[in-house]
């Protein structure tokens, strides 16, 4: 049985990301012999791949960027590990690092290595332990709670004031994820053409605020890159997936935050993209996107009052995502089985994005 468009078995393409031996190797000389080793992919996520490693008595994670090539500045894990090592003493819930190792020869890339954090990660729904109207409404608190404490951060107190450059911000981000799309188009405009992207880059580049807040952004905050801990009432005990974090405008997280959350009047969410999105929070006793903004502004002092630019920014974003994910589809370098319904999923993005331009899916 295949997996992608080169023909690779998930066991092919299991060992294409890690030399199990090189990577036992390294995490003895490191922490030490360990008689208990064991190495699992973790498949929930579509972006940078994941490793659960069992050493010894520790259960730790692995971090490293998918094989093949990738976009420019897409991928950099060793960003990721920087600023979660920075946010260890800070009220941002995050793993505690490990390691972070720049030699190619152990895997093949950059990687680091954190502790594993338990807990749940809601993709397809909450677990029964919030199957209650308080804790609906406490999951979308905690979620918006948790970003207002990234958004006032000290960053210069946390070492990372050179972390990032906010001016000019969010009008770079335009121009950054135009060039992604132009970049996977290499490829994938042998296959399709997505027109309506490109009427949205331009009303994107012809709307963009003028000024913005300065904080520490993570860049992909949203309901499953948190993970809620185990008890009954729910509590994010860490914030995932960091690669995408820098200094800059905190509107473009909230915005794709709320492109995430769906309320009870939406739209269906695109049938393609299935596996990216989620509408359980639609459901009763979940709060709405007004509410998470006026409580995101109560907790932070920012007003929120660009939402249509802020909102299609994002599905934006997602739909250069997905073209990228095509990409590396087409030419073989992941098994991902949602990358090929990009297919069509870019195409369904665009159009929800013209949707949010238009005031058809409305704050």
């Amino acid at each position: 049985m295949t997996d992608d468009a080169s023909g690779e078995t998930s066991e092919e393409y299991f060992e294409r990301i890690v030399d199990v031996d090189r990577l036992a190797d390294y995490l003895e000389a490191e922490l030490g012999p360990a008689a208990d080793y064991e190495v699992r992919r973790h498949q929930e996520g579509h972006s940078n791949e994941t490793l659960f490693v069992t050493w010894g008595d520790r259960e730790l994670v692995v971090r490293r960027p998918p094989p093949g090539e990738v976009a420019e500045s897409a991928h950099d894990v060793l960003r990721e590990y920087r600023v979660v090592s920075a946010l260890q003493d800070t009220g941002v819930p995050v793993p505690e690092t490990v390691l972070a190792c720049e030699d190619h020869d152990v895997m093949g890339s950059d990687f680091y290595v954190m502790g594993r954090v338990e807990g749940d990660v809601l993709r397809a729904g909450e677990p029964e332990r919030f199957e209650n109207d308080r804790a609906r409404r406490r999951i979308g608190e905690e979620l918006v709670d948790t970003l207002a404490e990234i958004h006032t951060v000290d960053y210069e107190a946390v070492g990372l004031g050179e972390f990032g450059h906010p001016p000019g911000f969010t009008e770079r981000q335009v121009d950054r994820w135009a060039k992604q799309i132009d970049w996977a188009s290499e490829v994938t405009a042998d296959e399709r053409t997505v027109p309506q992207l490109h009427e949205v880059t331009d009303w994107l580049g012809e709307n963009v605020p003028e000024d913005h807040p300065e904080t520490l952004v993570h860049g992909d905050y949203k309901l499953d890159n948190v993970m809620y801990g185990p008890g009954d009432e729910p509590e994010i005990v860490a914030v995932m997936d960091w690669e995408m974090s820098t200094l800059g405008d905190p509107f473009t997280d909230l915005g794709w935050m709320l492109s995430y959350w769906w309320d009870e009047k939406d739209p269906a969410a695109p049938e393609a993209t299935d596996t990216l999105t989620t509408t359980f929070m639609a459901g009763e006793a979940y709060p709405t996107r007004r509410e998470l903004v006026d409580r995101y502004e109560e907790l932070t002092g920012l007003e929120y009052d660009d939402d249509r630019f802020y909102r299609t920014l994002a599905v934006y974003k997602l739909a250069a995502l997905g073209e990228m994910f095509f990409r590396r589809h087409l030419e073989g370098n992941s098994d991902d089985p949602m990358y090929p319904k990009m297919r069509e999923g870019v195409p369904q993005l665009a159009t929800r994005a013209k949707r949010i331009i238009e005031g058809e899916e409305p704050l």
